[in-house]
């Protein structure tokens, strides 16, 4: 049964028992650990520390995890939580659930065909959970977003030097079908990654995840022969368009672009929010890129609070060390109107495709909406009130 907006996701757990009726057991792992050490050991060892790996000694990328530690849901009892809403209302579309796939560069290189974009977007058709495409995809984002089905899919820009090549990647991706343009911040140079340099291993120097390039027509008037026929070519005009340093000065053009909405990820300063807001962004994410770029920064969740109190009713989205359901209820109990995923579904996509994905979308949703069942909060609202979350 797949999820959907009728759906109490906890029953998920029903079938998982039925089916221990007839010994049917879980070919997929159901705590975070298992799933981890699992779906790290069916990487590649290259894929692995790319997907794996922080920024640094990962100090950071612990921190986010650990992060969530330091709070905790202070129950309500007798409240009649025996359906919950966890729908929410984003750029006018009504989501059944507040969680995301975050956009994650290599997931192409997870799936064991080297497809995991497109499986990803069928996880994202099945389960109603929309998919934040990246810019480095295996797949052109017009064969991804078709896989969306009815489920909305959102659009993740690196920003390139080249304002027409932006501008295309742009209007390519609202006439596929994207709802909104999520334009990373943080990256437009990589933070300093050990794991992948002790494998000297940059998946785009080798050519790989650049679909959304080489099938661009700005990316290829640029080059002196097609990408088909000089690879190597194609790969060195990557290294020198990737990476934009945007500023304030920048976002009047960004914003003229398009008519999607836009939203601003790697906010994490309540300043960097109001001049967001004040220069017409739709949305801000509160992200630190999951530890992968800066060592030695404030935890994600630690940022929330501040980010959606300087939001002031603009749509905060958030990410970084979300490993499960109770992760999702504490994230929006500050205030997050929708939480992304990453690195957990990435390895579902390595041990099971887009079977693997369902699952652990399905298990986080399972988890967060019995937490909400057990510890009486109907609603995401009632999980905001004054008092239902406390620091530890």
């Amino acid at each position: 049964m797949d999820v959907n907006a009728k759906a109490q996701f906890g029953d998920y757990q029903n079938e998982i028992y039925f089916d221990g009726l007839f010994g049917v057991l879980p070919a997929l792992p159901l705590s975070p650990s298992d799933l981890e050490e699992r779906g790290q050991a069916a990487l590649a060892p290259s894929v692995r520390s790319y997907v794996a790996g922080g920024a640094g000694d990962e100090t950071t990328q612990r921190a986010n995890t650990a992060a969530f530690e330091r709070y905790g849901l202070v129950p309500r009892m007798m409240v009649g939580a025996a359906r919950r809403d966890l729908t929410v209302d984003l750029f006018g579309l009504t989501l059944p659930s507040p969680l995301l796939l975050a956009p994650v560069g290599v997931i192409g290189l997870c799936a064991q065909d080297g497809h995991g974009d497109l499986a990803t977007a069928r996880a994202a058709a099945r389960t109603g959970v929309p998919m934040i495409a990246s810019t480095l995809s295996v797949d052109p984002m017009e064969d991804v977003a078709a896989g969306f089905g009815d489920t909305p899919g959102f659009f993740q820009l690196y920003t390139p030097t080249d304002r027409a090549l932006a501008e295309s990647l742009v209007h390519r991706a609202e006439a596929a079908g994207f709802k909104a343009i999520v334009v990373t911040l943080d990256t437009w140079i990589t933070g300093w990654r050990p794991r992948d340099l002790a494998t000297g291993n940059f998946p785009q120097l080798r050519g790989h995840c650049l679909a959304n390039y080489t099938s661009d027509p700005v990316f290829r008037a640029r080059l002196a022969n097609p990408p088909e026929a000089d690879p190597r070519a194609a790969v060195l005009e990557w290294t020198q368009v990737f990476g934009n340093p945007l500023t304030w000065d920048d976002l009047p053009w960004l914003r003229s672009i398009t008519e999607l909405p836009i939203v601003l990820k790697g906010i994490c300063h309540p300043e960097d929010v109001r001049r967001a807001k004040d220069g017409g962004a739709d949305a801000v994410y509160c992200s630190n890129h999951g530890g992968r770029q800066a060592n030695g920064g404030l935890p994600a969740l630690a940022a929330l609070p501040g980010v959606v109190e300087a939001a002031d009713g603009l749509p905060v989205l958030f990410d970084s060390g979300v490993r499960t359901g109770a992760d999702v209820v504490k994230a929006l109990a500050l205030g997050a109107t929708a939480v992304a995923v990453g690195r957990p579904y990435a390895y579902g996509l390595a041990l099971g495709g887009t079977d693997g994905i369902v699952h652990v979308l399905r298990s986080i949703l399972a988890e967060a909406d019995l937490i909400m069942a057990v510890d009486g909060y109907p609603t995401i609202a009632d999980l905001r009130a004054e008092g239902a979350l406390r620091r530890l």
